[in-house]
């Protein structure tokens, strides 16, 4: 297998060499982190480098705040990164599900759910995005997994008589890897150097993110409002504040955030109300475009897909990043016990294993976000009372309802040892 580069290195002169590497992970984003050090920590003779193409300390910009399922969470713990989110971990102790237009006077309740998985383990928590970066940087230091910021992979191909990929890195290095961990985002640019193709269609939609400060406290409650454009979620955090996942379709975001502050308040008041008394938008809102995105393969000899380099999805049911953990997990398990049976972690067939593992879920995911998107992303009155009348049924079975908390805490089908909280 051979890959050419799209961009020229920008290291001048002679290209100079580094020593090999056994994992070489393209992206210091969650998934990236989190498999380099899932690999390091059970596997310490391994020699794992993260390098990323964003400048440093561009991470620490990040105002967001992730969803982190029990799963996951149960990972973290396992990987000695739970504990230090903690104090700034809002645990989501209840949701609710309303169907309803903006203009309505009243939102009906029609589904709502606990949320605990196990008792004093709740089913997700919110947590800020450079709080969770910065404990996986942490983490990889104390395993000395190198981190190389504004720094790319632009070119990979196969060393000929040795059991590796010979990687262009984008200031002029080049190393040796046995494997090339693709975690370089939706827009992979390693994906397409392999020559993976990908199923793609773009939903015309924006996703609105921005964290709002309000009076009362919002005791730990969760919202998904399904309006005629798209979900309108809250989502607790600590404090008296919310993370918002607002859908609208591009012409309207766009519109929203090109437009002054009182007009955008205003909008957002319509959705979120005044239950917890006056808001306001607290540091920047930003917006991206929505699609579904699906690798046609996850795996080449050598290198392998992970997080959003593999799948794309929805917001509509949080799940994005709790998929990318699972690809860590999931992942770092193939490699690890690869590697105690003597086998070579870079092959192939090895990979292949990783690939069947999650294939299913991240197709099944994908579908069913598309699905849900497509039905409630409407204002069609005959689909509305049905869908109505469906959620209703399911806030009626204990049973049901218990069985989409364990979907939305990861915690069902054959999961990884990590994300049951063992070692690997």
């Amino acid at each position: 297998m051979a890959a050419t580069a799209r961009r020229k290195p920008t290291g001048k002169g002679r290209k100079r060499k580094d020593g090999p590497v056994d994992v070489l992970v393209a992206g210091a984003g969650y998934v990236g982190l989190a498999t380099a050090v899932a690999i390091a920590t059970a596997a310490p003779h391994l020699k794992v480098r993260v390098v990323d193409a964003a400048p440093e300390g561009v991470w620490k910009k990040d105002g967001r705040a992730s969803a982190v399922a029990a799963a996951a969470s149960r990972m973290l713990d396992e990987l000695g990164c739970w504990q230090p989110l903690l104090d700034d971990a809002q645990p989501i102790l209840e949701m609710i599900v309303t169907d309803s237009r903006t203009s309505d006077p009243v939102r009906p309740v029609f589904l709502t759910f606990d949320g605990e998985v196990t008792p004093g383990e709740p089913f997700a928590h919110m947590v800020p995005n450079v709080e969770l970066n910065g404990a996986l940087r942490e983490k990889c230091a104390e395993c000395g997994v190198e981190i190389t910021q504004g720094v790319a992979a632009t070119a990979f191909s196969e060393t000929q008589g040795a059991a590796a990929l010979s990687v262009t890195l984008s200031n002029g290095e080049e190393l040796r890897t046995r494997l090339l961990i693709a975690a370089d985002g939706v827009r992979s640019a390693l994906r397409g150097m392999a020559g993976i193709k990908t199923v793609h269609w773009d939903y015309g939609q924006m996703g609105i993110v921005a964290t709002i400060a309000h009076e009362r406290p919002h005791h730990g409650r969760a919202e998904e409002h399904f309006l005629p454009a798209g979900p309108f979620a809250i989502l607790p955090l600590s404090g008296n504040r919310s993370s918002i996942v607002w859908t609208e379709s591009k012409r309207t975001a766009e519109r929203l955030l090109e437009g002054d502050d009182f007009s955008f308040d205003l909008e957002l008041e319509k959705r979120f109300g005044l239950k917890l008394g006056e808001i306001h938008v607290e540091g920047a809102k930003r917006a991206y475009p929505l699609g579904l995105t699906l690798a046609r393969d996850f795996v080449k000899p050598r290198i392998a897909l992970a997080g959003d380099a593999a799948h794309g999805i929805h917001p509509i049911a949080g799940q994005g990043l709790n998929l990318g953990f699972k690809d860590a997990a999931a992942l770092a398990e193939t490699i690890v016990e690869a590697d105690r049976l003597g086998q070579d972690i870079g092959a192939l067939d090895v990979l292949q294993r990783y690939e069947r593992w999650r294939r299913f879920d991240t197709v099944q995911m994908g579908v069913t976000t598309d699905v849900l998107n497509r039905l409630f992303s409407n204002n069609f009155g005959p689909l509305r009372a049905v869908r109505d009348v469906g959620l209703g049924i399911v806030d009626r079975m204990p049973g049901l309802k218990r069985f989409f908390i364990g979907q939305a805490a990861g915690l069902s089908g054959t999961s990884p040892r990590l994300l049951r909280g063992e070692p690997i």
